[in-house]
């Protein structure tokens, strides 16, 4: 395992929400922190707040987390990265009306990358025998989203890769952890709650219908919990993970409940 007190992380999707929950954390555990995110205005800011309590540990880059080169400028900026904490992600696309566009952005977003990521680093962290990635997957990667096939499927792809990284290099001294949160108080959620689109209100409320609304920093704890101890998955709402066992052992019967679910949200 990794000792996050002198480790050197990077942190995707960090200028606000999860991300940024997630950075704070770690720079009160003592790591040095590289925070990426597509908003530069926004990203700034929240550097220039984390670095009044944390001098000379956090530095940022801005750029798009699927763009290969802008992984490479993360990395270069962390020096040896000791953890990767592939958060950014996007949530656009309703129903079977989302457009071609919605389906490739979310997919290069939400799962390329990552794989880009575990591309870059894996292959020195198996050489010297440790390092950490961290998939941001949502509970919708376990379960389903309604009204986002984009988000769901997407989802479901990313706790696939983390699964597939895990079961490949997990005995090579490449730690996994895939953070499955289910509602959490982020600019996502706000835009999912006022979206104009029928089915994208539908979505978000069925999120926020479905457990316990958590702040970021709760979900960051949870997350640094499960790397200190060494689980795949980190559930910030425990109850994930009593459905995902239910959805296995028979999947009619939590497909009929999905649907009675739909219903009742539906006008």
């Amino acid at each position: 395992m990794i000792d996050l007190a002198t480790a050197s992380a990077v942190v995707t999707g960090a200028a606000s929400g999860i991300g940024e929950g997630i950075a704070q954390r770690l720079l009160e555990r003592g790591a040095s922190v590289v925070l990426g995110d597509l908003d530069a205005e926004r990203l700034a800011a929240t550097a220039a707040r984390l670095e009044q309590d944390h001098a000379g540990r956090v530095a940022h880059v801005a750029g798009d987390a699927a763009d290969a080169d802008h992984v490479a400028a993360l990395i270069a900026a962390a020096g040896d990265v000791d953890l990767y904490v592939a958060n950014a992600g996007l949530f656009r696309g309703f129903g079977l009306e989302a457009s071609e566009p919605d389906w490739s952005t979310a997919w290069d977003v939400n799962v390329m990358g990552q794989v880009r990521a575990a591309q870059a680093l894996v292959p020195g962290w198996v050489e010297r025998g440790s390092g950490c990635f961290v998939s941001t997957a949502s509970a919708a990667g376990l379960l389903t989203q309604l009204g986002s096939p984009t988000y769901s499927v997407t989802k479901h792809a990313a706790v696939g890769f983390a699964e597939w990284l895990a079961a490949t290099y997990g005995d090579q001294g490449v730690q996994v952890c895939c953070l499955c949160p289910m509602g959490v108080r982020t600019d996502m959620m706000r835009e999912g709650e006022t979206s104009e689109d029928a089915t994208g209100r539908l979505a978000m409320k069925s999120v926020v219908t479905a457990g316990a609304t958590l702040t970021p920093l709760d979900v960051a704890d949870t997350l640094l919990a499960a790397v200190e101890a060494g689980t795949f998955f980190a559930l910030p709402h425990p109850e994930v993970g009593t459905m995902y066992a239910r959805k296995a052992a028979d999947t009619d019967h939590w497909i009929s409940g999905m649907q009675r679910f739909r219903s009742s949200l539906e006008p």
